[in-house]
């Protein structure tokens, strides 16, 4: 390809929330390398808003009809990708069906993470993790699709940028949640068995704890709130749902280590984590960037006592594990000192 022309990215990731949070700095970073470039990105519905008003980001494609859709499909979303001319995809979840799509539209790079069989035979150029020897952060290896472009010295910090307008209207909303109060607390209690994480019931303690300070209002922020929760005094639900890009209104997230945990830290929100030190499972590969925060992990020797051998059906309790005390202390330190 000639050095001139302009190159024409598809960075593709049809995947979770955080996931996709992590992957906000790859445009910018794009964008800085090659400032005439063409940046597009293909995510599920679910996570679009991540993208929105993103200013290194000239096109978001709605992958959702494509991967649930019929095989007399594919031909019209090959004729659909080919519109827009891509030279470089940068596959950052191995997906088969993608795979052949980017294939047959006709993007001469394409660049992915994995050795998968159907990327061998379509001539993916693969970028090893290398057992993640030696452990960096996701954000930092999802950068390493965008290195073998030449994207060089990148910043890994994720960002959700928000417009005039919404500032507005989160902060009409935060008042309205806030009241009288003056720090707004978001509690998400669930993580989608994604992680290890404390029981509702834990959580609905820490909220007890917490109401105490007078200056604090608790807001829980799950989907679907635990009935243990719904039943605490001084905790606030919404009346809807938070959207992702409505998490700006908080002072504040405590969470497992899950997709708003990730939401918050791209919108500057400061966040109190409470992680496990396995390698799949630690703050050096998933911990919030960007952000002012506190991760809180089990007593050193925890693990190894009271591991129970599954890290995602862990709940850090008993003795070394993560009490509310550690957390309440996390919380006064971010918000007071």
């Amino acid at each position: 390809m000639n050095n001139y022309e302009q190159k024409r990215i598809l960075i593709s990731r049809p995947d979770r929330v955080g996931d996709v949070v992590l992957s906000t700095p790859i445009p910018r970073e794009l964008k800085k390398t090659f400032p005439t470039s063409f940046v597009a990105v293909l995510v599920r519905s679910y996570t679009k808003d991540i993208f929105l008003n993103n200013p290194f980001v000239d096109e978001v494609i709605i992958a959702d009809e494509f991967l649930s859709g019929s095989k007399k499909d594919f031909l019209k979303w090959v004729r659909e990708i080919r519109k827009f001319k891509f030279t470089h995809a940068l596959m950052l979840l191995p997906n088969e069906r993608i795979n052949y799509l980017l294939f047959f539209a006709g993007i001469r790079k394409r660049v992915g993470v994995g050795h998968k069989l159907f990327q061998l035979i379509t001539g993916v150029i693969s970028v090893s993790r290398n057992k993640y020897i030696p452990l960096r952060h996701e954000a930092d290896y999802c950068m390493d699709l965008a290195r073998n472009m030449g994207v060089e010295n990148p910043d890994i910090s994720p960002k959700i940028y928000l417009s005039d307008e919404e500032k507005v209207k989160l902060a009409e909303k935060r008042k309205l949640l806030l009241g009288e109060k003056k720090y707004l607390i978001g509690i998400h209690s669930t993580s989608g068995n994604s992680a290890p994480n404390w029981t509702p019931d834990y959580y609905a303690d820490l909220i007890k704890l917490l109401v105490n300070n007078n200056e604090l209002q608790i807001v829980c922020t799950d989907q679907n709130v635990p009935e243990i929760i719904l039943n605490t005094s001084g905790v606030k639900i919404p009346e809807e749902v938070l959207s992702i890009r409505e998490f700006g209104i908080f002072d504040l997230l405590i969470s497992a280590s899950t997709g708003p945990m990730h939401v918050c830290a791209a919108l500057g929100i400061k966040t109190i984590s409470i992680f496990c030190p396995l390698t799949a499972c630690s703050p050096k590969l998933w911990g919030p960037l960007g952000n002012e925060s506190i991760v809180v992990m089990p007593e050193e020797n925890y693990c190894q006592t009271k591991c129970p051998g599954d890290p995602k059906i862990c709940t850090f309790s008993g003795e070394g594990g993560i009490s509310h005390a550690k957390v309440y202390e996390a919380v006064m330190k971010l918000l007071y000192q």
